[in-house]
């Protein structure tokens, strides 16, 4: 069975950067009871949103899912607020 070319998957999976902004509304207000009118890009994951590190984990485990894409640790040790997370599932797809 031959592979697809790279370019093609990249494709079929890319988001814009408002698609994710989309995705993680929906993921925060479902899996973690966030208002939606609270996440915007400026929104602080812990402060604003009062996630907590266990919440990090499982937000980084719905990512993964949502992508399909391996996330390590050092790939979000600098995320504080949402547009943090935007550019770097950005970032994680474009790879």
């Amino acid at each position: 069975m031959s592979e697809l070319p790279r370019s093609a998957v990249a494709t079929e999976i890319t988001m814009n950067e408002k698609q994710i902004l989309a995705r993680l509304r929906e993921l925060l207000a479902d899996k973690f009871e966030v208002d939606p009118a609270r996440i915007t890009l400026e929104a602080d994951l812990y402060h604003d949103l009062d996630l907590d590190s266990i919440d990090a984990v499982d937000l980084v485990i719905k990512l993964q899912e949502m992508t399909g894409k391996r996330i390590t640790p050092e790939q979000f040790r600098g995320v504080r607020t949402i547009g943090d997370v935007v550019v770097a599932v950005d970032r994680l797809l474009a790879a």
